[in-house]
């Protein structure tokens, strides 16, 4: 149990807890003190060691006092059905099941009787500023004033593959048909309760930084952009991405590792446009394997090495001992089980059939990994570079474009076409990176624990800025602007644009160089277009200081953000910081607002510059404000909150079509299968088993904490346990109905056997929920007959 005492008195009173079990030994065997020559020798043992630790004591009452940390994890899987996917603003992109499942993973550091803060990284496109305000309404409803606006922070990991609709403002609610609802609540719900966990989880423990290059998990999908930057400025950096991955270790003084958290640039686009399932991305899988791997690992205890980190980690091999019996024996045992017949169940039932849960034999909290996205704006995963469709040659370099068309230019990941492999190539590299960085980390954080936070309008945000030569200059307001590349040959958009609002011919030559597609900044109607009140926010763990940033930052434009608040930090009188400072960003932070680039990228008008909603000196107002809470933090100064922004939830419109009922043909069941395995039949590793059911639409049960699919192996005679789920990358659930107004679907579940798996009798399992034509909700359960895997 953890007191709250001074250092002084926990150090005193341990050394004469000691003393008193020493003489309790002794007396066994008439030892005390003061009995003759042994009780003087005990007296001028035990003088030396309390001076000691009073003096130690004396020298670190700072470091004395430990943390208190704790994590939490929990599932946010959105609607995997009909509802459009949020990042590629394709309109033809809608959900059909799940590749992996999304989860919300939050941290929480507090100094014993002081100050905290929280950090959540969210398996999303990006951060919602409705979210946020509903998840600290309902924080506070549970703890009062102990977590707001200014000490939490919801981060974004870009994934391209997660359900849409959850953002307040129109511009990003056109492709999912307006606001929905099942995603906002999945994210809300998600969010605090990985908080509640967190909280929960609060005891007293260590946190560890560490940094190192990772070199093949990223590239400038931009460089025409950013070789406009300054010569003198880009001859200080070795590379036109950041390579660097920084990484926090969390180690709780009882339990051990319990988690780590890390920032490192690259885009969620390892799955394309043209993906339908939904997916954590790099970032999502890079977190799922290293979860796994800790778990695998006993507690982390692993080898420095991390080349001898040969596979992803085998799910399975802490309850499955590996199978003995002869391949005739497993194909006898396995022809014994058919296909069984779809048959209803309870909603929970398939809860305790999650593989972790079986995994998990102890009563410490699960260990929680996050791969948290910093500047990646134009960081590519598609390492192999971007080409054209139609003709196989690389992108125009100035435009990434194929005969003037973006819509033909693709970027190849390495593992090119498999999107699947290149999710899993560059999650891995992300992965043993951070086993690498995780298993070395020795630098303690120490320190205070603080955090400043304030709403700034954009639109009415007046920044100074450097003349040339030398004085000042003050830039007017700018309102947000969508530039004409952002959406180049999208007919709607072009259509559109004179029938909402014409921009005048101030907001041209504000935005100058950009082409303006849409004047979002005086569009109100039916409510607000894009945001222009929006959040900044700096949190402070000792060394460490996050800059929570709403937005997609560009390499460039994130080195001069982190450069110019380490100045502030480290600059005058201050002795909060010393030359060890580590300063990252944490982008699609607590709101969204497209990109950020420097003034000299915003020139070429290249995606992202055409995506800076604010002009071209956007990023100097970010700057500027960010120095101010900079400053702030150091003098100990507090700030206004500013204006707040709208919470528009009771405005949405929502145009996406409810489930109506489910129905299967006459004669069968929700569950039946439509396609088997073969009988009797063998698979080896890396084959793909396919089974297909009769279901439902998945947007009646999201199944959170629970799966759609499930692979078993027997053990035993008869006994059934759970081996693979929806959350794992081998095992895909795929939905789909003949028509889009069909009552009819199929879930098609593959299963990609992954190499090291245990050989034995297998079968697939699907969970689901149908609706009735009145509205009720039966949940469901089949099975595929049993096969061996050898």
């Amino acid at each position: 149990m953890f007191v709250s005492c001074s250092s002084l008195t926990v150090f005193t009173g341990f050394a004469l807890l000691l003393k008193e079990n020493a003489e309790k030994s002794l007396s066994k065997f008439n030892w005390l003190p003061g009995r003759g020559m042994m009780g003087r020798s005990i007296r001028i043992i035990w003088l030396p060691i309390l001076l000691l630790l009073l003096v130690e004591n004396g020298r670190g009452v700072k470091s004395a006092l430990n943390y208190l940390i704790g994590l939490g994890s929990y599932d946010i899987t959105g609607p995997a059905a009909d509802v459009n996917m949020m990042g590629y603003a394709n309109m033809d992109q809608t959900a059909s099941g799940v590749h992996f499942r999304l989860r919300a993973r939050a941290f929480i550091v507090a100094e014993p009787q002081g100050k905290r803060v929280v950090f959540v990284n969210l398996d999303a496109c990006m951060a919602s500023q409705l979210v946020t305000i509903k998840v600290l309404e309902r924080l506070k409803a549970r703890y009062g004033d102990l977590y707001t606006e200014n000490n939490v922070a919801i981060s974004g990991i870009h994934t391209h593959a997660g359900p849409g609709g959850y953002l307040q403002y129109v511009v990003y609610l056109v492709t999912s048909l307006g606001f929905v609802r099942q995603s906002f609540d999945a994210l809300v719900d998600g969010i605090e309760q990985s908080i509640i966990q967190a909280h929960g989880n609060l005891r007293p423990g260590s946190i560890y930084v560490n940094k190192g290059e990772l070199l093949d998990a990223g590239v400038n999908r931009s460089p025409s952009a950013y070789l406009n930057n300054p010569a003198a400025e880009r001859s200080k950096y070795k590379y036109d991405v950041d390579k660097d991955m920084t990484l926090l270790k969390f180690v709780d003084d009882e339990w051990g590792p319990v988690g780590s958290f890390n920032w490192f640039a690259t885009h969620g686009t390892s799955m394309s446009r043209t993906n339908s399932l939904i997916s954590g991305d790099n970032k999502g899988a890079a977190a799922r394997f290293m979860e796994d791997w800790f778990d695998q690992s006993n507690g982390g205890s692993i080898s420095t090495d991390v080349s001898k980190i040969n596979k992803i980690p085998r799910r399975i091999s802490s309850i499955i001992p590996l199978v003995k019996d002869t391949h005739h024996e497993l194909l006898e045992l396995a022809a014994t089980f058919d296909s069984s017949s779809g048959k209803s169940t309870i909603k929970f039932t398939s809860h305790p059939k999650r593989v972790r849960s079986a995994l998990r034999q102890s009563d410490t909290p699960a260990f929680v990994s996050a791969f948290c996205q910093t500047n990646c704006g134009d960081v590519s995963p598609n390492v192999l570079g971007a080409f054209c469709l139609d003709t196989g040659l690389p992108c125009d370099f100035n435009h990434s474009t194929c005969g003037g068309k973006n819509e033909l230019c693709y970027g190849r990941g390495p593992g090119y076409p498999d999107e699947f492999e290149s999710t899993r190539i560059i999650g891995e590299r992300q992965f043993r990176k951070a086993v690498e960085l995780f298993d070395a980390a020795s630098e303690k954080l120490n320190g205070k624990i603080n955090y400043r936070h304030t709403f700034v309008d954009f639109s009415k945000l007046n920044v100074t800025i450097p003349k040339e030569g030398r004085g000042t200059n003050v830039v007017k307001p700018v309102l947000q602007q969508w530039g004409l590349p952002l959406l180049l040959g999208n007919a709607f958009w072009r259509l559109v644009r004179n029938l909402l609002k014409t921009p005048g011919k101030e907001q041209n030559v504000c935005q100058h160089p950009k082409p303006i597609l849409l004047d979002t900044g005086e569009m109100k109607q039916p409510y607000d277009w894009a945001p222009s009140i929006l959040p900044v926010q700096i949190l402070r763990i000792g060394q460490l200081v996050i800059l929570s940033v709403p937005g997609e930052f560009t390499t460039m434009a994130g080195r001069r953000l982190r450069d110019a608040v380490k100045t502030v930090l480290t600059s005058g009188d201050s002795k909060e910081f010393g030359s060890n400072i580590h300063v990252v960003i944490a982008g699609l932070t607590n709101t969204y607002s497209q990109y950020v680039t420097t003034f000299e990228e915003y020139q070429i008008q290249r995606y992202e510059g055409a995506s800076t909603l604010y002009g071209p000196h956007t990023l100097s107002g970010y700057i500027q404000e960010f120095k101010k809470l900079a400053a702030a933090l150091i003098s100990g100064q507090s700030v206004e909150s500013g204006p707040q922004p709208p919470d528009l939830l009771n405005k949405q419109i929502s145009l996406l079509t409810p489930v109506v009922m489910d129905a299967t043909p006459r004669g069968l069941n929700f569950g039946d299968i439509s396609l088997d395995v073969p009988k009797n039949s063998t698979f080896k590793r890396g084959d793909n088993v396919t089974v297909v059911f009769w279901s439902a639409c998945p947007r009646n049960d999201l199944m959170t904490e629970g799966t759609f699919a499930l692979v078993e192996i027997l053990k035993g005679k008869d006994s059934w346990l759970p081996a693979y789920d929806d959350d794992d990358f081998c095992l895909r659930f795929i939905w789909s109905r003949p028509a889009k107004l069909s009552t009819r679907s199929h879930a098609t579940i593959q299963w990609i056997i992954p190499q090291t798996v245990a050989s034995g009798a297998y079968r697939i399992r699907h969970f689901g929920a149908a609706k009735s034509l009145l509205g009720s909700i039966k949940h469901f359960t089949g099975a595929s007959s049993a096969f061996v895997v050898a």
